[in-house]
């Protein structure tokens, strides 16, 4: 298997990721950004594979997601969750849905709070385990937090989604479990975002203030939390649900 994890210039709090199987020539693209699309078709090219599916962990609001036009360029299926709110051709995605690319197997777990439509990839190589490696969580949990509730309304709803989520879908599973978040320190898609770009569920658990906390004192304190409204916000949730209009 391989993992290529990538900050964009244009976003440095955010994470984006290509992974796959080399022995079979295939590959995942994850959240990539619009200025990332010549990049991500430079080391599939150098890597010798196919990109085989680009998803979008949900329609981002602090971005302008690449995913759909990378599709177009690569021949991919573009992919997100079932209920997003995308307005453009893509492979609708479903809880404990597997996608495969080779020996590399990746199971959708939906996991909304930080949007109704966020989903956490649940990565295994069969080449190497029959059990999950690693997590790629977008935006839902950070190193060291969480994602933020109330980017699209009803925070404290959303915050409840949030940590059932989180407590009922991606903590039960084996602390040996890595975490590869969406976004680092920088991001304004969550408060005190650690600065190192992967962890372990079990050093989370451990030591993730947040994940702490019972269900009332989670909710307080993810919607209390003060953080900036992304720039241009609108546009670029316009433009993610539908990027064929362009920017």
């Amino acid at each position: 298997m391989f993992l290529f994890q990538h900050t964009p210039e244009s976003e440095p709090g955010s994470l984006s990721y290509l992974l796959g199987c080399v022995g079979q020539g295939l590959g995942i693209a994850v959240d990539v950004h619009q200025d990332e699309i010549d990049l991500y078709m430079k080391v599939a090219e150098q890597k010798g594979i196919k990109i085989a599916y680009v998803i979008d962990t949900h329609v981002h609001a602090d971005h302008f997601t690449g995913g759909y036009d990378l599709a177009q360029r690569s021949g991919a299926h573009y992919a997100l969750h079932k209920d997003s709110p995308a307005q453009c051709e893509f492979i609708p995605l479903d809880d404990h849905q597997i996608i495969k690319a080779g020996n590399v197997e990746v199971e959708i777990l939906y996991t909304p709070g930080h949007t109704d439509d966020s989903i956490t990839l649940m990565v295994t190589d069969r080449s190497r385990s029959d059990e999950p490696w690693f997590l790629v969580t977008g935006h839902t949990l950070f190193v060291g937090s969480v994602g933020r509730p109330d980017l699209k309304g009803r925070a404290e709803e959303m915050a409840h989604k949030l940590y059932e989520s989180i407590h009922e879908r991606i903590l039960p599973l084996p602390d040996i479990i890595e975490i590869l978040p969406g976004a680092q320190a920088g991001s304004v898609c969550g408060a005190g975002i650690s600065g190192k770009p992967m962890s372990t569920l079990g050093f989370e658990k451990r030591y993730n203030p947040t994940l702490k906390l019972d269900r009332d004192a989670f909710v307080k304190q993810v919607v209390g939390a003060v953080l900036p409204e992304p720039e241009e916000m609108k546009k670029i949730v316009n433009f993610n649900i539908n990027p064929t209009k362009g920017i």
